[in-house]
């Protein structure tokens, strides 16, 4: 039965999954129990502490002790968590944190020895706390606690609508009512089996044992619920069970994965490590509030979106490779990959298994005819339910196409030119190669009866006219179209288009033209392949971008084509780029290949709902220091330095193939949205002053959130800008003008008395100048006086010179005459004139108005010089010389030599010395 178990499950396809390893979420492997919190938040009970997941972030907060936190309930807006010897609640603080308050301490009585709390329920207006040991009924209103004691080990504690139940090992199943135990069941499958949950099927309570099965339970006594099932999982052992909102139940196993029952007892899912999961053993499992399934694991977590509208098939063994390409024939569904050709029953979860013959590179499958061709990397085959007969074996085939008014031929597209299929009774037989064309031929329209289109990626597209018979090309020509990689040629509503990285071109009068056909999907950030598949049952128009697949219908009241778009991205959906392709299975049901297997899609699903975005943490930082969370209220005013503020924010989206991508904008700053970004928080640095608003916004699979999550804050001025700071700047700005008036008018002052001074200065200078002008004036009159007298005296000393001349000149002749009787009245005369004591008076009067003090100098210098020596010492200054002065004196000139020789001696003149010199300098 096991073994039958696990085969039915090797091709199943599966909801999405998405992984979590510790190194994801930085915590331990373990992960005890989940629940979900305000704001549809994650937190889930790990070996660390409690972890936190947004929908973007994951935190951890750890307890005090650092132990194992073990069960985890977000009840009254309160998440309540039991670990060892310790339990309490969690509570959201003004900044987006958690904190923790201990309700062990309250209980009133010491806990058990090494005690763990493995479950919380709440209940009405109780919480209860459940160890292997004891029951802790909490009562919140009052505050005070309830214990229920147990002998024997307490397995688990359930609760049902309004009923809450545990079972005692070995003694039975229990109930509490009015805060009482009451004994339920004591039938021996209750007592000899460990009871791992209680649900509640048609008003009967259904028991999951460990390894035994369901069993209802009627009036006490238990009896099997539907044995096959039993059969089936006997022997699974069972640790983590949840009953689902619609009913389904959901086994998490030790080592066998997860399985999913419904109230019929069918297995819906089977699904273990080989299917995708991080491992086999699942100790806790939640459906959260979008119905997906949290399953945690002894390493990591798994979530399963168990409503997507996709449906999963990934070859985790490697045995198909890559899908090209797709069809449903004669009830089978086949797959053309890069490894040959696979088929398996349609609708059924049987292995693929290979057709024989068919290994290596699959191009196309088409049906023609009721038939099924097969384009293979080694030609053509037709395919005969689970048997292949090769058509062609000489060249590889990419795509068939049917000839108008000939449908007994076929024209294929191959790796060197073009080639015919003939029918025969029912039977393709390859007919014959057309010659004149060689280029590799990878889509092929016909624009009239002989006219081909063939495209190439590297070359382009060329026109071909075919022979009437069909047996050779004519003649071509290459079309003025842009070539690019992944560029396709198809016909969609009997036009023929050209599709490329530019757009798409329409096909007019022998030549293409650029069109507007989705020329709003064509922006050059969403281009992946110009690829487009043709579902001629339905008219419809696939198409592949980056961010999504969108489907083109034609208009139901209008010429307008309707286009739908799928947010399913390139790097989600993982097809082969060039080679996307895209088949419908059933009703709204379409069958994607990708590089892993496939993606089943069911358009008839819509699972759209309203997303709210929410900013969870802000926090500021100065240089050099750590950041400082902040209050989520917002409307907080920042000092000038805090203006580096960090913004994390999400949304509480879980579904795997569905991206969560954000755009954020900050008023005053940036007034545009930013581009999408998966990016969930932004950072922003040396913020200037002002008021702030930051909002973002949320799209999830395509569907904007339905809020925009904002908060305002402001960063003060800095304190050289604020009022104060002004008005201070005002008082200093005054008093600076106040002190240049004071400092402009005291240079004024000081100038203006400066220049009073320097005018008075002036006219002092003036006044000195003119005296002193007065004094040269005066010296100058004094001078000329001087001179005159210098000059009287000159005349004076040389009229007297002259005169004594004369007199001794006379004397001398008188002398000479024979009679001195005659002449001695004149001799007299000469004699009286020649008295020098009168000359000398007027010489001296005279001399001493030139040089007045010059007689008292000598007279003070050399006391001993008589009245004769200072006369001497008057010529002398004259610098007469002795022939000059002998007259003067009335001697002779020998006699005025003894005198200077006289006058030196009182002098103590040395021989060396000059007397004339000594005298001109005294």
């Amino acid at each position: 039965m096991l073994l039958w178990l696990s085969s039915n499950a090797i091709a199943q396809e599966f909801p999405p999954i998405q992984h979590f390893s510790s190194s994801d979420y930085s915590a331990g492997d373990q992960n005890w129990s989940i629940t979900q919190g305000l704001n549809n938040t994650i937190l889930i009970a790990n070996n660390r502490g409690l972890l936190e997941f947004n929908g973007a972030q994951w935190n951890l907060h750890a307890v005090e002790n650092q132990a194992i936190i073990r069960s985890v309930a977000f009840i009254d807006n309160k998440v309540f968590t039991g670990s060892y010897m310790d339990f309490g609640y969690w509570e959201r603080n003004d900044f987006g944190g958690l904190d923790y308050t201990s309700l062990a301490n309250s209980v009133g009585e010491s806990l058990i020895q090494d005690e763990e709390f493995w479950n919380i329920i709440g209940f009405k207006n109780w919480i209860l706390f459940q160890s292997f040991d004891r029951i802790y009924v909490f009562d919140q209103e009052n505050q005070n606690f309830r214990i229920i004691e147990s002998d024997a080990r307490i397995t688990r504690l359930f609760r049902v609508d309004d009923s809450i139940f545990f079972q005692r090992l070995g003694q039975g199943l229990f109930k509490i009512e009015n805060g009482e135990e009451v004994l339920i069941s004591n039938d021996a499958l209750v007592v000899e089996n460990e009871i791992f949950d209680v649900f509640l099927n048609d008003k009967h309570l259904l028991l999951l044992t460990r390894n035994k099965g369901f069993f209802k339970l009627n009036n006490g006594k238990t009896e099997p619920w539907f044995t096959n099932l039993n059969n089936l999982i006997n022997g699974v052992n069972v640790y983590s069970s949840l009953q689902l909102q619609n009913g389904n139940m959901v086994l998490g196993t030790i080592s066998n994965g997860v399985i999913i029952i419904d109230t019929s007892g069918a297995i819906v899912l089977r699904m273990e490590q080989e299917d995708g999961l991080l491992n086999n053993t699942v100790l806790s499992l939640f459906e959260d509030n979008f119905n997906n399934l949290w399953l945690g694991l002894d390493n990591g977590v798994n979530v399963l979106n168990l409503n997507s509208p996709y449906k999963v098939f990934n070859d985790r063994k490697g045995e198909l490779g890559t899908v090209y390409v797709s069809a449903i024939h004669d009830g089978l569904l086949y797959l053309g990959t890069n490894q040959g050709l696979f088929y398996r029953v349609e609708g059924s979860n049987d292995d693929f298994a290979l057709i024989a013959g068919t290994e290596g590179q699959v191009w196309e499958l088409d049906i023609i005819n009721n038939t099924l061709l097969c384009g293979h990397d080694t030609g053509t085959f037709q395919i005969f339910g689970v048997r292949a007969n090769r058509i062609m074996s000489d060249n590889g085939v990419w795509q068939f196409q049917t000839i108008d008014g000939q449908p007994k031929y076929l024209i294929q597209g191959t790796y060197k030119g073009l080639s015919i299929l003939k029918n025969v009774n029912g039977n393709w037989e390859f007919d014959r190669k057309l010659e004149g064309f060689y280029i590799s031929s990878r889509f092929l329209e016909f624009s009239s009866e002989k006219e081909l289109l063939v495209s190439h990626e590297y070359k382009g597209v060329f026109r071909l006219t075919l022979s009437e018979d069909l047996s050779k090309i004519e003649s071509y020509e290459s079309l003025n179209v842009p070539k690019s990689i992944g560029s396709t040629l198809f016909k969609y509503n009997g036009t023929i288009m050209y599709a490329n990285n530019k757009g798409v071109y329409t096909y007019k009068n022998e030549n293409f033209s650029k069109s507007d056909f989705l020329k709003d999907y064509y922006a050059e950030d969403n281009y992946v392949s110009g690829k487009m598949v043709v579902d001629a049952s339905q008219k419809r128009l696939w198409a592949f971008f980056d961010n999504q697949i969108i489907y083109v219908d034609p208009g139901n009241l209008s010429n307008e084509p309707q286009v739908t778009a799928i947010d399913l991205p390139a790097s989600l959906r993982k097809s082969k780029y060039g080679f996307e392709n895209i088949l419908k299975i059933q009703d709204e049901s379409y069958l994607l290949g990708t590089t892993e297997g496939y993606i089943v899609v069911d358009l008839g699903i819509t699972n759209k709902r309203d997303y709210d975005v929410k900013i969870d943490r802000v926090s500021f930082s100065v240089l050099n220091e750590d950041k400082e969370y902040l209050n989520l209220e917002g409307g907080i005013e920042l000092p000038n330095n805090h203006n580096n503020l960090h913004f994390q924010y999400s949304v509480s989206g879980y579904e795997s193939l569905e991206t969560s991508v954000y755009q954020y904008r900050l008023k005053d700053i940036y007034t545009d949205w930013s581009a999408w970004t998966t990016k969930s928080n932004e950072f922003f640095e040396n913020l200037p002053f002002g008021d702030y608003v930051f909002e973002v916004r949320a799209k999830v699979g395509g569907q904007i959130s339905g809020n925009v999550a904002s908060y305002s804050f402001s960063i003060l001025k800095p304190w050289y800008l604020r009022p104060l700071a002004i008005v201070v700047y005002v008082g200093l700005f005054v008093g600076f003008l106040a002190l240049v008036q004071i400092l402009n008018t005291r240079y004024y002052k000081k100038k203006q008395k400066a220049l009073v001074v320097e005018k008075e200065r002036e006219l002092e200078y003036k006044e000195i100048e003119s005296q002193r002008q007065l004094v040269e004036l005066k010296n100058e009159n004094l001078r000329q006086d001087i001179e005159n007298k210098n000059r009287e005296l000159g005349t004076s000393t040389m009229n007297l010179i002259k005169k004594n001349e004369i007199l001794n000149a006379i004397k001398q002749e008188l002398l000479k005459a024979e009679s001195p009787k005659d002449y001695t009245a004149v001799v007299k005369t000469i004699d009286k004139n020649l008295n020098a004591t009168d000359d000398w008076k007027l010489f001296e009067e005279a001399f001493n108005n030139a040089d007045k003090d010059f007689i008292k100098k000598m007279k003070s210098k050399h006391e001993s010089l008589t009245s004769n020596d200072l006369r001497l010492c008057a010529y002398l200054r004259l610098n007469l010389s002795s022939k000059e002065i002998a007259p003067l004196l009335n001697i002779s000139h020998k006699s005025v030599e003894v005198k200077r020789y006289r006058l030196r001696k009182k002098m103590n003149l040395s021989a060396n010395q000059s007397l004339t010199d000594y005298v001109i300098s005294v």
